[in-house]
């Protein structure tokens, strides 16, 4: 399995998937703070950079594609403790770099998260993701007591994604 991790950070996503059990051969993480992927590279030296998601090109990513695309697009434009400007907000836009590579790869799966957002925005998202979002408590699997918005999904015969459900966690 071949993965690409938008906005990777220190690369929780390859922490969740190593918790998960879930084996992949290659990932590949699009981050643009130093430190962040000096982070991710001393934890998994293996970690393919690509750099900045606006000047990612599919047509470099390897032959055979990605199957599991995953990111969490920057909040703050969305986030109910800033000042709201929702798609208004620069950052908030590179959710459409999502779309865009989500579009040119077509992965088998995808996995977008971010904070709980006005209705408005989260409709945005749920209209170009093609399937509504599931809430989840962070504090369900982490330290961290914070709400958020999750798109699991798949890609169906149809070649449309739809909502792969989560599971209830015990």
């Amino acid at each position: 399995m071949n993965v690409l991790s938008l906005f990777d950070g220190m690369s929780c996503g390859q922490i969740a998937l190593n918790k998960a059990g879930i084996k992949y051969d290659a990932y590949f993480a699009s981050e643009v703070d130093k430190y962040a992927i000096k982070v991710a590279q001393a934890n998994y030296p293996n970690t393919i950079q690509i750099g900045d998601v606006t000047k990612v090109d599919h047509t470099r990513l390897p032959f055979g594609g990605i199957d599991l695309l995953m990111g969490g697009s920057p909040c703050q434009g969305f986030s109910f403790a800033g000042k709201q400007l929702n798609f208004d907000d620069p950052r908030s836009k590179l959710f459409f770099e999502f779309i865009r590579l989500r579009d040119e790869l077509k992965p088998k799966y995808v996995l977008l998260e971010n904070v709980r957002m006005k209705k408005e925005s989260e409709n945005v998202i749920t209209k170009y993701m093609g399937f509504s979002p599931q809430a989840m408590n962070s504090a369900d699997v982490s330290a961290q007591n914070r709400h958020r918005l999750y798109w699991f999904g798949y890609l169906n015969e149809s070649l449309e994604y739809e909502q792969i459900p989560i599971p209830p966690i015990e």
